[in-house]
């Protein structure tokens, strides 16, 4: 068993480290040796590395990306831990959608919301042209503006952060202080506040992590506002003639740097924190009826209004229109741009099939998904019920994905997989779907590993070592005790793995093979070339069928999981019946041979 055990451990350590730590290893190793990886080694000079600070794009590039992510994180923070409360504290009406809206919003790529915004708050968007609104694009495209747009789309991270601190308390310490005459903002200021502050830190580093590797919100925004980051620079060093992959790697250095000191802090935050307050008299918290819900239903509506409604509601309105100029006037409607999406392309300029791209990108997510599915469970596994003594790398491994930018692991597949000597092996991957493949795995493993683990922590570990000692080898264990036990948790985690690769831009920029169309890329490009109705309708239409198919499989998974119970439940009373039919015909023999 033992052997087994570290077998699977060590497997799962060797994926992980070829996936996810072995690309972030070559982008720091490319900036000291950066021919390494294109077959002639040279030592570069320490001093690129402060060249950052002389070239103008690497400077205005390093301190957007910091300027946007403390930003939206401050702000972003301020919103998630606020609604928190508030969803933690009273019950009202609109309640549950804020836990609706905050999921879609951690799956629905950004690049998808940034392009609503930009067509909602531009020069020719809605908010100009059809509302009168012409102040709007100058308050939007601006630095605080697009923290604000962060802050509406960023906030989940907090929101979930707290919103799972919040959900047991210990109200003595309050009742204490309300007995010493406080009142509820103050008890709130000077108890609740100082015993959740670890969350509250927790979901600004989340949201900062996420927010300063975005690459779907300068990517959409090339066409109309100029404010390079990081992770956009590298992609353009990396689609330019001549390629740079040295300006590349410099600026990728950097970004890794910075999320691994905020990765850092995190930590240490959490190691340092002795807030373990709660005891055998904490209580799940108990939402109460607020005196005035209409706020709360106001405000949230707002909230809403603004993450949601503006940028998809913006996206569906211009996929009827047929000029954006014009406005939302019935003359203007049309039904011509589904129609050039069903057919196969645009007609002002060459784009490749929508529905072409769409089955590539529901393959591989797909793929990435069912891949990621089983190690996220094989992972799960050894850090729940074995004692592998690398349990520590695995967990790290694991959430490092989280962090790392889709354009580094980009550049670090592009460095590992595109090298001769693996050409007669045939695992020379770089401009071929199989590397996609891989490089969506690895962007999932972080979501099916964590949905997974809370799976695995409430199976108690006895039920394991009673089948051990009947004689069940690991693989019976996993396969009639585990696996029955988690299934629903692995279907929640495939289908979340699958939504989040079908539109995943970064990769799909970085390492899309030659003639091979993918979905995210036609929206993108029809985005670039100003084909708004082409973008939108494409959008709406591949976004629908993506929620269709998710629906689909998971009404389908419930209804197959309830026809395997009803299995069971009738296999057993057949059991049950049978063995007492036997029993009363034994006690008949028996009350016979007596007489």
């Amino acid at each position: 068993m033992r052997s087994l055990e570290t077998r699977l451990g060590g497997g799962v350590t060797a994926l992980l480290f070829v996936f996810i730590f072995l690309p972030l290893l070559a982008v720091i190793v490319n900036v000291v040796f950066p021919g390494l990886f294109f077959g002639h080694l040279e030592f570069n000079n320490v001093s690129i590395v402060l060249e950052m600070f002389h070239r103008p794009l690497w400077k205005q590039s390093l301190l957007n990306s910091l300027l946007l992510g403390v930003g939206t994180a401050t702000l972003g923070t301020l919103i998630g831990g606020a609604l928190a409360v508030m969803r933690s504290q009273w019950s009202f009406a609109l309640g549950r959608y804020l836990d609706v809206a905050a999921w879609i919003l951690l799956i629905a790529p950004s690049f998808l919301l940034a392009q609503g915004w930009v067509l909602f708050a531009g020069q020719g968007g809605l908010a100009a042209q059809s509302l009168g609104w012409s102040w709007v694009p100058a308050m939007v495209f601006q630095p605080s503006g697009l923290i604000v747009i962060m802050a509406l789309s960023k906030f989940p991270m907090a929101y979930l952060t707290v919103g799972a601190a919040l959900d047991w308390s210990v109200s003595q310490y309050g009742n204490a202080a309300r007995l010493c005459g406080a009142r509820p903002f103050t008890v709130w200021r000077t108890v609740n506040l100082p015993l959740s502050a670890p969350a509250y830190f927790a979901g600004w580093i989340l949201v900062f992590i996420d927010t300063i590797g975005d690459f779907g919100l300068p990517a959409a925004l090339s066409t109309t506002y100029r404010f390079p980051t990081l992770p956009y620079s590298i992609y353009t060093a990396i689609y330019q003639s001549p390629v740079r992959f040295d300006m590349a790697g410099v600026m990728a250095f950097y970004l890794v740097m910075i999320l691994g000191a905020a990765m850092g802090l995190l930590v240490l935050a959490i190691r340092k924190s002795r807030f373990d307050f709660l005891n055998n008299r904490a209580v799940r918290t108990m939402p109460r009826k607020p005196r005035h819900a209409w706020l709360l239903n106001l405000s949230s509506g707002l909230l809403l209004l603004c993450c949601l409604g503006i940028p998809v509601g913006t996206s569906v309105a211009v996929s009827f229109i047929k000029r954006l100029g014009e406005g939302i006037t019935l003359s203007n409607l049309t039904l011509s741009h589904y129609v050039a999406v069903l057919g196969g392309g645009g007609s002002d300029h060459s784009l490749l099939p929508l529905l072409k791209g769409f089955v590539h990108s529901l393959t591989i997510a797909g793929l990435a998904a069912l891949f990621s599915m089983i190690i996220g469970f094989f992972i799960a596994y050894v850090l729940t019920f074995t004692s592998f003594k690398f349990k520590g790398a695995i967990q790290i491994f694991s959430i490092v994905s989280l962090a790392v930018p889709g354009v580094v692991l980009g550049i670090g597949y592009i460095f590992i997989w595109n090298q001769k000597w693996l050409e007669p092996v045939g695992l020379n991957l770089y401009g071929k779907p199989a590397l996609l493949v891989i490089a969506a795995v690895a962007g999932a493993i972080p979501y099916a590993v964590r949905v997974q683990l809370g799976s695995f922590a409430s199976l108690s570990s006895s039920m394991l070592r009673a089948a051990s000692v009947q004689g069940a080898s690991a693989w019976v264990r996993m396969g009639t005790i585990v696996l029955p036990m988690v299934r629903q948790s692995l279907l929640i985690a495939t289908l979340a793995a699958f939504g989040t690769s079908v539109f995943d831009l970064a990769l799909a920029s970085m390492l899309q093979p030659s003639n091979y169309v993918l979905m995210s890329l036609v929206v993108d490009r029809a985005f670039e070339f100003s084909q708004y109705g082409y973008a939108t309708a494409a959008t709406v239409l591949g976004g629908g069928m993506t929620v269709v198919i998710i629906v689909t499989l998971q009404w389908l998974g419930k209804a197959l999981f309830k026809r395997q119970d009803e299995r069971k439940r009738k296999g057993a009373a057949s059991f049950e019946t049978d063995s007492g039919i036997n029993t009363y015909k034994q006690a008949v023999r028996s009350n016979k041979g007596y007489s």
